[in-house]
């Protein structure tokens, strides 16, 4: 299945260049779990190989579309209501003790938490929940988000790039038809290429724990 909504995606970003990376991204952003490591790199490879976009557009594109989706999942859960959210946020993969957890966070760093968040994986779609909750000001949330986004971004694109400038001229071929493409083995060498970021996020997820600990000892 995993494979097939692969295939699916990417075929996105093939057939709709910018507008599927925006798609994908705002996808990303909010509870929809598209990898942005699947979206970035296979069109910063596209742009490279001279179609219709290019490196600093898929940047832009993919910026914009992180905050597309995260601004919608602000303002959701801003409107629906911290109640609401409680009740129904485990069939979202946001279990109660998790939203608190998550306000606790907020209220504490709320604006580091928010550009931190960006960047570590699997949290920065959800971020947006706990800032809509307290309300947090919509244009530093854009702002934070979209700085955060556009490095994110910027950084999967130039992994792409360069795992693109690895592949050989039949893999590159497949790659610009859309047909016969090894999607997961080009996901795994921009894994293998990412190890240093992984390790500098490594560093933040260190920090974002700590935090959270603290968080924790807050309680009474």
């Amino acid at each position: 299945m995993m494979q097939s909504l692969i295939e699916t995606w990417f075929h996105w970003v093939h057939e709709w260049g910018y507008g599927g990376v925006v798609l994908l991204m705002a996808m990303e952003s909010s509870i929809f779990p598209v990898p942005s490591e699947l979206v970035v790199p296979p069109a910063a490879i596209l742009a490279a190989q001279g179609g219709s976009m290019t490196l600093p557009g898929v940047i832009l594109a993919g910026t914009l579309g992180s905050w597309l989706g995260a601004a919608i999942t602000y303002w959701v859960a801003l409107v629906v209501g911290r109640p609401v959210v409680l009740r129904f946020g485990k069939y979202f993969c946001m279990p109660q003790e998790k939203v608190l957890r998550a306000e606790r966070f907020m209220h504490r760093y709320e604006s580091g938490g928010v550009f931190f968040a960006r960047l570590l994986p699997v949290i920065r779609h959800l971020i947006s929940i706990p800032a809509g909750l307290i309300r947090m000001g919509f244009l530093k949330f854009s702002a934070l988000t979209l700085v955060g986004s556009a490095i994110w971004c910027s950084v999967l694109a130039v992994l792409g790039q360069k795992v693109g400038n690895q592949l050989d001229p039949q893999q590159l071929e497949a790659l610009k038809t859309g047909e016969g493409v090894e999607l997961l083995h080009l996901i795994d060498a921009v894994k293998q290429e990412a190890l240093w970021i992984t390790l500098a996020v490594a560093g933040v997820c260190i920090l974002y724990f700590v935090a959270m600990r603290l968080t924790d000892s807050s309680k009474s």
